[in-house]
């Protein structure tokens, strides 16, 4: 049996399926309104409940149809597909049959001329399949051996499948832009966790691959897939090879036509900082003049019989501070800044003046005689 047969015998059994179910779930609500609105008419209260039940019923089976028409359109085809799992079948190769023609037999007989032998004979080298690249094989997790009787149906290759895992546009040669490239296939009787492997080569160059241990289940519908950036779709023929473990189990080719698509350039704008002018003051300092003090010593003092009043303290102002310097900027690069100190003396000294020496008068001595 062809696979593609298959495929269309199931899906065109469940869709049938579908459509009879939503066909007498409307037939069903339809009797039940109908039902409803008859036994809300009679009379007797056990006649019109019984019709109202009946009714109730028939709406309720319209309800469960629905239900199930959902569901058979939803899970009845992969359950149709492990109950009979898809085989392929070979496809014979019809044999071309030689018509016989007709030998001229020639007159003359050519004298046969000296063939030269070369000396070497090229030999073309046979093309071997590719194995799984050493770096493939370094993210492999499992080492389960796969099951001699696994079985794989041929790649179908499309850009789009629907949610029930079928093919939206199928074919062999597609034209740039491609997008996201999808090859579908059959299986049945895979082991779980055996490490599976799919590797996507274009003109001999592996350009995508990716590997994991099995978990889609013993038989169904698979893909791997590939959905790079579009100017990674270059034209040429791509080669798919699936692997279980290390055993080549399915390969497919197709090709892709048309020059990719040129990736727009992304402008980077570049900032360059511009100089910052610092200025420089320069300040140029005055000479300080340094007053001298000279000590003038004061007259001698006198000595009076009473104290003399104490001096009274002078407060002796401090220097005068010194302006702030005042920026002026001139025209000139770089601007100079000039401060102008002001020259401030030092404060006149004022003359010490002794404090008087208090000295009591001699105590009189008694020179009387005793």
């Amino acid at each position: 049996m062809n696979l593609e047969n298959l495929n269309l015998d199931i899906r065109t059994g469940v869709i049938t399926a579908t459509v009879l179910f939503i066909f007498f779930a409307v037939l069903s609500a339809w009797g039940g309104y109908r039902a409803i609105q008859a036994a809300r008419k009679v009379r007797f209260y056990r006649l019109r409940q019984q019709g109202m039940v009946r009714g109730w019923r028939l709406v309720f089976s319209a309800f469960f149809l629905i239900v199930l028409a959902f569901a058979t359109n939803t899970y009845a085809e992969p359950v149709a597909y492990r109950v009979f799992p898809p085989t392929t079948t070979p496809t014979l190769t019809p044999t071309i049959t030689l018509t016989p023609t007709v030998t001229i037999t020639p007159s003359t007989t050519l004298t046969p001329t000296i063939t030269e032998t070369p000396s070497v004979t090229n030999t073309p080298t046979p093309t071997s399949t590719p194995s799984i690249p050493l770096a493939v094989e370094a993210l492999f997790e499992s080492t389960l051996a796969p099951n001699p009787n696994s079985i794989f149906s041929p790649f179908t290759f499309t850009q789009g499948i629907d949610e029930n895992y079928v093919a939206l546009s199928a074919s062999t040669v597609f034209t740039n832009p491609v997008g996201h490239m999808y090859a579908l296939f059959s299986y049945d009787q895979l082991l779980a966790d055996v490490q599976w492997t799919a590797l996507w080569y274009r003109e001999g160059e592996l350009v995508h691959s990716e590997t994991f241990p099995w978990d889609g289940g013993t038989g169904g519908i698979g893909y791997t897939d590939w959905n790079p950036t579009p100017d990674a779709w270059l034209p040429g023929e791509y080669t798919i090879y699936m692997y279980l473990y290390l055993e080549l189990v399915q390969t497919g080719s197709f090709t892709v036509v048309g020059d990719a698509p040129t990736p727009e350039p992304t402008l980077t704008p570049s900032i360059t900082p511009s100089p910052t002018i610092t200025p420089t003051p320069s300040i140029t300092p005055s000479p300080t003049s340094t007053a001298t003090l000279t000590h003038t010593p004061g007259p001698s003092p006198t000595k009076t019989p009473f104290l003399s009043p104490t001096p009274t303290k002078t407060n002796t102002p401090w220097p005068t501070p010194l302006p702030s310097a005042t920026y002026t900027p001139k025209p000139t690069y770089p601007p100079t800044m000039t401060l102008s100190p002001t020259i401030t003396r030092w404060p006149t000294g004022t003359p010490l003046t002794p404090s008087p020496t208090i000295t009591k008068w001699p105590t009189p001595t008694n020179t009387s005689p005793p």
